[in-house]
């Protein structure tokens, strides 16, 4: 039996985890339907209030997939779901800058070297290149694809703010669902109505940083042009989205067949 989500009047399934989203319900372009309640991707969920808990605890999740660094993970640990197994899943080079620009910012001759005029669009236009081309991202997101596709329960994947890295899973998953490219894009910029928590965490970040608040913007909202960034680096790598998953996160067409076979309706 399908899952039911009960959302607030404000479009929220967890109001204090705001970009907790059900993936299912999107049409693909053969005409089926994404199944709801089996995938759902968040942003950080340390913050799941005693309100919400019994709503989080009665989705039937039993994977959390937290694709966070150590350093993150460590400061502001996940409330896992009752019942569900908890999983690192990696999918940035811990050294590099990108999984740790929030320390970058802690620094404000760093910050403004790094992030000041104009440094932060250059650094996002790097982050989601890196997404498609590192060794941990390819991995990561392979063992998100299997884990989508074997089930047999449902399953949340998370970063921070949910928009970049979960941003960047749930493009590849409704991609390889067949959900046309549109859809896919409007899916990912709807993180930017669900970023209440993100902002007050970056505007303490950018107070200490020395940074003008919009210096740091870029890096607090998700932009169609970033996701196509990804979606360009793909065919430059690659030659086709198709041959990135057969070459470079090496899925197999029986994974693909059960990812479909589980997910659509």
């Amino acid at each position: 039996m399908d899952m039911v989500c009960f959302v607030n009047r404000d479009g929220f399934i967890l109001p204090s985890a705001p970009n907790f989203r059900d993936l299912g319900g999107h049409r693909t372009e053969s005409g089926r339907t994404v199944r709801p309640g089996l995938l759902f991707r968040s942003d950080a969920l340390h913050s799941v209030s005693e309100e919400d808990l019994s709503t989080f605890n009665g989705l039937g999740i039993r994977q959390l997939l937290d694709l966070r660094t150590s350093h993150e993970r460590e400061n502001l640990p996940d409330i896992v779901p009752e019942g569900a197994e908890y999983t690192v899943v990696g999918v940035q080079d811990p050294e590099k800058a990108g999984a740790n620009f929030s320390r970058t910012l802690t620094d404000p001759e760093a910050a403004r070297a790094m992030f000041g005029n104009g440094g932060a669009t250059r650094f996002m236009d790097k982050v989601y290149r890196d997404l498609v081309n590192d060794t941990e991202a390819l991995a990561g997101y392979r063992d998100l694809v299997e884990r989508a596709a074997k089930g047999p329960t449902s399953l949340v994947f998370h970063c921070s703010a949910g928009k970049d890295r979960t941003g960047w899973g749930a493009a590849l998953l409704l991609t390889l669902l067949g959900v046309e490219r549109g859809t896919v894009v409007g899916d990912y910029m709807e993180s930017n109505t669900r970023q209440a928590n993100t902002e007050k965490w970056m505007r303490l970040l950018s107070e200490h940083s020395g940074l003008d608040w919009e210096d740091v913007v870029p890096m607090t909202r998700v932009r169609a042009e970033y996701l196509h960034i990804a979606f360009d680096q793909v065919d430059a790598a690659y030659g086709s989205f198709d041959t990135y998953v057969s070459e470079g996160l090496r899925v197999n067409g029986a994974t693909l067949e059960a990812l479909r076979e589980r997910m659509l309706v």
